[in-house]
């Protein structure tokens, strides 16, 4: 595999450098250091609101993130589709297994949890961490934490919500929409530039990534459909500092 940039081992998930750890009670995340500021002022911001903002999930390297994607890909985790329920792995195509992957599991490589500015939240005040599922009953509707995300919305489109904002805001057919995960801006557009497929395509082809075939094969389609995020819909501020 050929030599990859500092850039690229932060992009690809395989650099924990300018990490910072948080260890909130008995677990422990880790964010981009610059990501720290804004993200203690959202939480002071929500905390006047009664919500105790709380990660889900924050930094996830390459190696974590292959691990879910090879679980799934083999049927020892949950496939899911519209609306988190669950499908019959058995009765799927490989095709159809690599769809229902991508559209709540991020491509090893690709995921925005490598960049450490992309996070899972919840609202500690109403469920136990342990308890948390992430899916679409718990933020939509009646859910136990559409307060909070009605909330969010209000803040990130007035742009008050300190640089943060949810890039999976609405489905085009690619990512299920996810409220539950919000970005830091500022820092994450840096790496929203396209990889390079040959770096990545020798990652994967290392690292014995199941369906890497069918991956290079339609390459450019799922980069579009998967990974590529459309503006359609963001706050005003968002397309200018995303296309700034």
């Amino acid at each position: 595999m050929q030599h990859l940039s500092e850039f690229q081992q932060r992009q690809f998930g395989l650099s924990e450098r300018r990490l910072h750890q948080l260890q909130p009670k008995d677990r422990y995340f880790q964010l981009d250091a610059r990501v720290l500021p804004a993200w203690s002022q959202l939480q002071a911001l929500a905390a006047l609101q009664g919500f105790d903002l709380q990660l889900v999930s924050a930094y996830r390297g390459f190696e974590r993130q292959k691990s879910i994607w090879q679980a799934k890909a083999q049927g020892k985790r949950d496939l899911l589709g519209e609306q988190g329920r669950c499908l019959n792995f058995s009765s799927l195509t490989d095709e159809q297994r690599l769809h229902a992957i991508m559209r709540w599991s991020a491509i090893p490589g690709l995921s925005r949890h490598h960049w450490g500015t992309d996070i899972d939240v919840f609202d500690a005040n109403v469920m136990a961490i342990e308890d948390v599922q992430l899916v679409p009953e718990e933020v939509e509707g009646d859910g136990v934490f559409s307060p909070m995300h009605q909330w969010l919305d209000e803040i990130i489109d007035a742009q008050d919500a300190v640089g943060f904002y949810r890039p999976y805001h609405k489905d085009t057919g690619g990512v299920a929409p996810e409220r539950w995960h919000v970005s830091y801006l500022p820092l994450s557009k840096s790496y929203m530039k396209d990889v390079d497929r040959g770096s990545l395509l020798a990652l994967w082809a290392k690292n014995d990534l199941m369906f890497t075939e069918l991956l290079s094969n339609d390459f450019n389609e799922i980069y579009d459909r998967y990974v590529r995020l459309s503006l359609g819909g963001q706050p005003q501020w968002v397309a200018d500092l995303m296309r700034g």
